[in-house]
């Protein structure tokens, strides 16, 4: 699993960060890829990656501010022109499908996929047999939205030098063994998968926080998350500021991956007030209070391989 950061500014865009938009690159689990918010130019960020639009399959909106929601129109018409025909499924807060049917009808932008359309509300919004997401409403100024998703339980490492000592035979009954499922061998012996498999491994869990004040969802979202994505537009010194607009500080966000128990937390949505010189304070700032902490910049990119964190 790979996080690609394709803006991470606030509010409007400026020269070094576009407005927001995170792509959560699932090609190794399910050859997909989630896009959480899709601020004005992400498909002009788009084209400075490898990210093939046909394969974003899923959009979650966190909130309906511009900031993070006037993309859109111009990525579902590229996403047509691009080869996109797959079913696209966005989820948002109340309000989202009109405001995106109206825009296409008056545009006239037609597109070549279906597109379902999801209003999210507390609990979960999406399951299958590999993934959970789960919402929960934050504290902005508008109604706004935190994704918790989970990964199910990995399947045990087959040990097939034990399988095959019990009579097992080279071929499908082994991958039956490793997918969960006892198999009865041609002399009728029964061999049980938890016999020749290690234990299932667990999945990552990711939280992606829209914007939101310092809030107690935030930290039951975060609870021992792998990785935590929260919003830092201000520093300690602006505190007030960031509560009056809706917003957190970096040491917010530290204080709420500390209370979560997670492990690695990421400071996204950076105001333009914060130049280059400034963000080693910034960060050194959280980093007092929460030490597994990264700042994500355009195009940041990391990496949740054998349990550890990387910046790639």
């Amino acid at each position: 699993m790979q996080l690609h950061f394709l803006g991470t500014g606030a509010g409007m865009p400026s020269k070094d960060r576009n407005t927001s938009a995170l792509a959560l690159k699932l090609l190794e689990e399910r050859g997909s890829i989630w896009l959480f918010d899709c601020g004005e130019a992400t498909q002009h960020q788009i084209l400075h990656t490898t990210i093939k639009p046909r394969k974003i399959d899923k959009i979650f909106i966190t909130h309906l501010h511009g900031d993070h929601i006037l993309g859109l129109p111009g990525f579902l018409s590229s996403r047509s022109f691009l080869g996109g025909e797959d079913t696209l499924t966005i989820y948002g807060p109340k309000g989202l499908e009109q405001w995106i049917d109206m825009t296409l009808k008056l545009s006239k932008t037609h597109v070549t996929y279906p597109i379902d359309f999801v209003e999210v509300q507390e609990g979960i919004v999406f399951e299958d047999a590999q993934f959970i997401v789960r919402a929960m409403p934050l504290q902005h100024v508008i109604e706004c939205f935190g994704y918790r998703i989970e990964q199910k339980p990995l399947p045990g490492e087959l040990l097939i030098e034990k399988a095959q000592q019990l009579g097992v035979p080279k071929g499908p009954l082994l991958g039956q063994l490793k997918a969960g499922h006892n198999v009865t061998l041609e002399d009728g012996t029964v061999v049980s998968s938890k016999d020749v498999t290690n234990p299932p491994q667990p999945g990552f869990v990711v939280t992606i926080l829209g914007d939101t004040k310092f809030c107690e969802n935030a930290v039951v979202l975060a609870q021992h998350a792998d990785i935590v994505v929260h919003e830092a537009t201000f520093d300690h010194g602006t505190i007030e500021l960031a509560a009056q607009y809706g917003h957190a500080t970096n040491t917010e966000a530290a204080q709420v991956a500390k209370q979560a128990n997670a492990k690695n937390l990421i400071l996204n949505h950076i105001s333009a007030r914060f130049l280059a010189k400034d963000l080693i304070p910034f960060l050194d700032e959280a980093a007092q209070i929460f030490s597994s902490v990264y700042l994500a910049n355009d195009h940041s990119e990391f990496e949740w391989r054998q349990h550890t964190l990387n910046e790639i």
